[in-house]
């Protein structure tokens, strides 16, 4: 993301909780990466996803997303190639911002037609390490009325935001109420989490 954007993303979300942007520039990359979605959901690689945390998860009723982690093995170098850019903007909003981001993780996400994500926030309770949420598109050509939106719930209302390819929303990940609403065709994004050490008991 160029030096412009990060400080547009910056001074938004210093003023609100979430922000929005179309990232043009990395357009490219974005192909590369949704190429590589495909083939891993074609080969079986994606796996229904879990809510909640090693030893509480379960699958049912909350979301129908099939995700596989960025670092895993199975993804291919466009993969690699993004989630060392998201690693590369952590230190810049870390400037701006002074959140003391350590990490960042990322998984493909792929939603079935009809299928969705209930409302919910992304910091589990009891863990305040997830600061920052961010979904990024891989959709071309993706129409309005094939729905698919997030939802953000905001307290001026809520915030629809279309799936297409170069659209990023970031927000802050245990204040902000969001859902995914579902699709008339299967919808694949990145979902990722800026992490920083727990301040619990600090």
């Amino acid at each position: 993301m160029n030096p412009d954007r990060i400080e547009a993303l910056a001074e938004t979300l210093a003023d609100r909780d979430w922000a929005v942007l179309e990232v043009p520039e990395a357009l490219p990359l974005l192909r590369r990466v949704a190429g590589e979605a495909q083939a891993l959901a074609v080969s079986g690689r994606l796996r229904p996803a879990a809510t909640g945390r090693a030893g509480g998860r379960r699958f049912a009723g909350l979301r129908g997303d099939s995700t596989l982690w960025l670092d895993d093995p199975a993804c291919g170098p466009a993969a690699g190639e993004l989630l060392s850019a998201l690693d590369g903007l952590r230190p810049a909003l870390n400037r701006r911002l002074l959140l003391g981001l350590e990490a960042v993780e990322a998984h493909f996400a792929r939603y079935p037609p009809g299928a969705g994500y209930a409302r919910h926030v992304d910091r589990f309770a009891g863990d305040d390490t997830r600061v920052l949420s961010l979904v990024l598109y891989l959709n071309e050509d993706w129409p309005e009325e094939a729905g698919g939106q997030l939802r953000l719930h905001l307290p001026a209302g809520p915030v629809d935001i279309g799936p297409r390819l170069g659209t990023m929303t970031v927000f802050l990940a245990g204040e902000v109420e969001h859902e995914v609403l579902p699709a008339t065709r299967p919808r694949l994004s990145v979902a990722a989490w800026f992490r920083r050490r727990s301040l619990r008991g600090a």
